[in-house]
């Protein structure tokens, strides 16, 4: 197994910050969107983003969190905040990487219970070969790789991020 850094730091705040002016440029004739964000790294990324937002628009912005068992999709979903909330509101779901597609899209079928307005989705890295069939509309970095690699987001404790491809 070899590791290769394929977003450094620098990569990723730059990625995050692009994904957040296109989310003010998307929603820019509403008062506030709601981020949420898939436990765990998705969590994380949807709070740099929802952050990023707060600096660069007028946005009300409401984090959320969604967590999920990834290896049972069918599995009940926990969402930080009742659902009926979001009702009529404009929504980002928010995930690290974008894998086969399962989790994003079992998390889209969950939030769609709910009379949303507007829902979009967002990865820091979209794999490029999903098994369902989810578009992501906000992507830091699209990466064609094997069914047999893997990306890998790696948070340290002095808050830096970096990405990893590992084959």
């Amino acid at each position: 197994m070899k590791d290769r850094v394929i977003l450094t730091d620098d990569d990723v705040r730059r990625k995050i910050n692009r994904i957040a002016y296109q989310i003010y440029e998307a929603f820019i004739s509403e008062k506030e969107v709601y981020i949420v964000g898939i436990e765990s790294s998705g969590y994380r990324i949807a709070s740099m983003i929802a952050e990023r937002v707060k600096g660069v628009s007028p946005l009300g912005v409401h984090l959320c969190s969604l967590s999920m068992d990834k290896k049972c999709l069918t599995a009940p979903v926990a969402l930080s905040v009742p659902l009926e909330e979001m009702r009529d509101k404009c929504v980002v779901l928010v995930d690290g990487v974008l894998n086969s597609g399962g989790v994003l899209i079992y998390a889209v079928r969950y939030l769609l219970s709910e009379n949303i307005r507007l829902l979009k989705t967002a990865v820091l890295v979209d794999r490029n070969h999903k098994r369902y069939p989810i578009k992501v509309d906000y992507k830091g970095l699209s990466l064609s790789t094997g069914l047999h690699e893997s990306v890998k987001i790696h948070w340290r404790e002095d808050d830096t991020i970096s990405v990893e491809y590992v084959l």
